[in-house]
């Protein structure tokens, strides 16, 4: 575990596990503006600790990057006590996803242990991690879990069954959880996200940002779930590029 700390939060961990360039990286910044201590999670633990340092120095807030492998239910649970330790887990964002090829596979190609890991990253990590942060929550009686979905989520795309399988599992995962543990004042949402998503490095002259999703505005979508009374809580929200039709 890797840390960089310039000041103390009393709101609590938002826990972000999936942690890229992109949208990872994005929903990291913005809790970590609005005040919260941030743990961030992906199996590239120098990278991580890279973004970790730009984090906590852009934000002044107490920033640690843990390595974890969401297939993992040992390294699940590795992780996360690492987490418990920093203090109440408020917020659990699922960002991970195994990467699905640009090319579409036909049924017959796809190995078992192809279709097994690609199940473990979208559907068995999440409920791994939620796991290890419900009972805290269900404690306090207060928590938010987000679950990052696609497009794939909604509708089986021939050459693309591990992904959709995946987040399909994903999708039922949320749901049940949301019904489960409003009671208990837990809001658990799941978030499509329709679309490419730009790269915020990326020039500003970078023509791709017309048709992409800019990472930042989909962050604003995570901190508006969580700041929703629970009068009217959503449970999944459809993001769209401007390129997508409805």
């Amino acid at each position: 575990m890797r840390s960089f700390s310039n000041s103390t939060s009393t709101k609590g961990i938002a826990a972000i596990v999936g942690v890229g360039p992109k949208l990872g990286s994005s929903v990291a910044r913005k809790f970590a503006q609005e005040g919260y201590t941030i743990a961030i999670l992906s199996r590239d633990l120098d990278k991580l600790s890279r973004l970790a340092d730009e984090i906590a120095c852009e934000a002044k807030t107490q920033v640690f990057a843990i390595r974890i492998d969401c297939a993992d239910c040992k390294s699940v649970r590795e992780a996360f006590e690492g987490v418990l330790s920093l203090g109440s887990v408020e917020v659990l964002v699922y960002n991970a996803c195994e990467p699905a090829s640009c090319q579409p596979s036909n049924f017959m190609a796809i190995s078992p242990e192809s279709f097994q890991r690609s199940l473990a990253g979208s559907a068995h990590g999440a409920f791994y991690c939620a796991q290890q942060v419900i009972p805290g929550m269900v404690e306090r009686g207060r928590g938010t879990i987000i679950f990052t979905g696609s497009s794939a989520s909604l509708n089986g795309l021939a050459g693309y069954l591990e992904l959709s399988c995946g987040k399909f599992a994903l999708r039922g995962l949320s749901q049940c959880l949301a019904k489960e543990f409003f009671a208990s004042g837990i809001h658990v949402a799941h978030i499509v996200i329709d679309g490419a998503i730009s790269d915020p490095r990326s020039s500003k002259g970078d023509q791709s940002t017309d048709t992409c999703m800019d990472p930042n505005i989909i962050a604003q979508n995570y901190w508006y779930i969580h700041t929703q009374d629970k009068s009217a809580w959503t449970q999944e929200l459809d993001l769209r590029s401007p390129n997508q039709r409805f």
